[in-house]
């Protein structure tokens, strides 16, 4: 099960390309749960790592092979190049600054417009105010043409309308 009682549509672990003690019983079995680990990667944040079980039932060896994922990286709202988009219902927040977990390819990106809770874009974040976001991060303050801040708009009903184009938004947060 993955959060909200959602049944993934596809396997998280697939066995990869067929090779010696590939493809057999038992394989991509977990041996310890979900860790957090560091990337290999400087500067990049930490990972999600799964080990998993290759070779079993063959007789002549087991490994364990990790596995990495995002932070926070299982459910995502995803859309093609050709887009897609979705709007909140109306909610309240505190703090100053939205922030989002997404990943785009390098044709792709995600633009935010906020808007009144009955729909109306508010002067100043608009979608066509907001700078267009690509890349792949997991906290990634949005902005639009006037800053970041959403401050004046705390504690407001308030919409967000998001608009993907090949890209995954996996969470938003005000900070």
């Amino acid at each position: 099960m993955c959060a909200g009682g959602l049944k993934p549509k596809r396997p998280r672990i697939r066995p990869g390309p067929s090779r010696i003690n590939s493809w057999v019983y038992g394989d991509n079995l977990v041996s310890w749960g979900i860790l957090p680990t560091k990337s290999d990667l400087p500067e990049s944040p930490d990972e999600l790592s799964i080990y998993a079980i290759e070779g079993y039932w063959t007789g002549e060896s087991q490994n364990f092979r990790r596995y990495s994922f995002r932070t926070d990286g299982f459910v995502s709202i995803q859309a093609p190049l050709s887009g897609g988009e979705f709007i909140t219902k109306p909610l309240s927040f505190k703090g100053s600054q939205l922030e989002i977990n997404y990943a785009t390819s390098a044709a792709g990106s995600v633009r935010v417009e906020l808007q009144d809770a009955n729909g109306k874009p508010i002067p100043g974040y608009s979608l066509s105010d907001c700078h267009e976001v690509f890349g792949d991060e997991i906290d990634r303050t949005v902005a639009w043409k006037g800053g970041d801040s959403v401050k004046k708009l705390s504690d407001t009903p308030i919409r967000l309308r998001v608009v993907l184009k090949d890209a995954d938004l996996f969470s938003f947060k005000f900070q």
